[in-house]
């Protein structure tokens, strides 16, 4: 690899960037930077701490539930009936009309305490659980994270390096078309051989032209993740530390994964939540014993009026509380009263579910088709997590002797690109042959930078796989970017 073709470019890039883009030294700042701005990981964060709020509003229906009632109210009617005389209680052809007004007020005072529900005791196990598996789904995403940052990390360093290869290709094959304008001008070559450079040198132009927007590209997804642009990024040691799993036998890492891997663990708690609901579905026709207690006041004031009419001789009906008979204006009979009363209620309730239109039964059934499906569920869980853990196991392994055979590809092929140069300074080699070594070379070294990124993630994988991928071993893959 070029490196200090492969820094000039970056030098360039950071010249070009807007004045807001920030440098990120390492894999470990990218994570610390991910842990605060990747809204995926922020909204797993907000779902665990809801879920946290399952175990409090389980436990509320336990506890004592306590209300408190007030109100106030005027109200006006007018008696449809005969109207009656106050004093003797009697019909009164002398009254038209009987009118009250009313105003009342009250308060009161309601206790309800569930005494036996064995529903809300099971509701209060499966809230523990719920919350068990809402802090494993925290865990698994900031695991995830750890993989995705790693994962996005060396594909942008990737691009770098296709990128870098690419203007070193691009730069070769320029003093190769140069070399060929050189000798056809002297009559040592051909016409086509001029041809066949300048083809070349085209179409390295137009692979470095698609390295720039494939590095843009895998920028962008790194920006996604953190929230801002990344001006650099540190790159592995040159004597990447290539190390055999611990332990080296695939079965023992397949029973940790089966053991802790968290997603597993996730779907067993699935499938025990899902066992309880049937249980707390069939408690829906146990009996329920509850306490309620309620105490008030109320009190309550009316006017009751009533309005006089002329009599049979022409003369308005007065009674004597309001003046003597024969008087011109008789105004009309009010009679105030009012009531007052304490309130006081204790009930002690014993709840029999006798019959509900088939709603529990079918509740059951459902609870039960819904336990079936969460085994189904764990057992392609526990499939999948055996196989990925193998997989990654094997990609281990497999990508050590890779890295080890493309590292000895890529020395080969520039032994041969200077043999094939060599050769067509004397004649021997064609323009077209030294572009083939040119090529081999740029591939070469390409598939190597890529094989020692596979081979960090593999590592990663297989620990995730396991289910003890942890902030330590970002710190450990870290180390190997940085030499410390």
């Amino acid at each position: 690899m070029n490196n200090h073709i492969r820094n000039l470019y970056i030098l360039m890039s950071l010249l070009t960037c807007a004045a807001s883009q920030t440098a990120a030294e390492d894999l470990l700042d990218i994570y610390q930077s991910a842990l605060k701005y990747d809204p995926i990981m922020r909204g797993a964060e907000a779902s665990y701490l809801a879920a946290l709020e399952i175990k409090p509003q389980t436990l509320s229906a336990m506890l004592p539930f306590i209300s408190f009632t007030a109100g106030d109210a005027s109200s006006y009617a007018k008696d449809p009936n005969q109207p009656t005389n106050f004093a003797t209680g009697q019909p009164d052809p002398y009254i038209g009309s009987t009118k009250f007004d009313r105003d009342s007020s009250l308060w009161n005072v309601q206790l309800e305490q569930t005494l036996f529900d064995w529903g809300r005791f099971l509701r209060l196990g499966q809230a523990d659980k719920r919350i068990a598996q809402a802090e494993i789904g925290y865990q698994i995403a900031r695991q995830n994270l750890l993989v995705r940052v790693a994962t996005t990390y060396f594909l942008v360093l990737a691009a770098e390096d296709t990128l870098a290869s690419q203007v070193s290709a691009r730069e070769a094959i320029g003093r190769q078309l140069e070399q060929a304008e050189q000798r056809f001008e002297v009559g040592l070559i051909a016409i086509t051989d001029v041809q066949e450079a300048q083809a070349g040198y085209d179409q390295s132009i137009a692979a470095e032209i698609l390295a720039k927007r494939n590095l843009a590209t895998t920028q962008e997804y790194l920006r996604e993740i953190i929230g801002e642009s990344v001006a650099d990024l540190d790159g592995p040691v040159d004597e990447l530390p290539l190390l055999q799993p611990d332990p080296l036998n695939a079965e023992q890492w397949v029973q940790t994964a089966l053991d802790r891997n968290l997603t597993l663990i996730s779907s067993r708690i699935s499938s025990d939540i899902a066992l309880d609901e049937i249980a707390v579905q069939r408690s829906v026709r146990l009996p329920t014993l509850s306490f309620s207690a309620a105490f008030g006041q109320s009190s309550s004031d009316t006017v009751r009026t009533n309005n006089l009419i002329r009599g049979a001789d022409g003369r308005f009906i007065c009674l004597p509380e309001f003046g003597e008979s024969g008087v011109n204006y008789c105004p009309p009979q009010r009679t105030p009263s009012s009531t007052d009363a304490d309130n006081y209620f204790i009930s002690l309730n014993f709840n029999i579910p006798l019959f509900s239109g088939g709603y529990n039964s079918s509740k059951i059934r459902q609870s039960v088709y819904e336990r079936r499906a969460s085994l189904e569920d764990l057992e392609a869980v526990s499939r999948a997590t055996e196989r990925e853990t193998r997989d990654a196991y094997l990609s281990v392994i497999s990508e050590i002797s890779r890295v080890r055979a493309l590292n000895q590809a890529v020395t080969s092929s520039e032994t041969a690109l200077q043999a094939t140069e060599a050769g067509f300074e004397v004649g021997t080699r064609t323009t077209v042959e030294v572009l083939i070594a040119q090529n081999n070379l740029s591939a070469a070294e390409t598939a190597y930078a890529r094989s020692r990124y596979d081979y960090i993630l593999n590592v990663l994988r297989l620990r995730l796989a396991a289910g003890n991928l942890s902030i330590s071993d970002f710190e450990e893959v870290n180390g190997w970017l940085t030499g410390s």
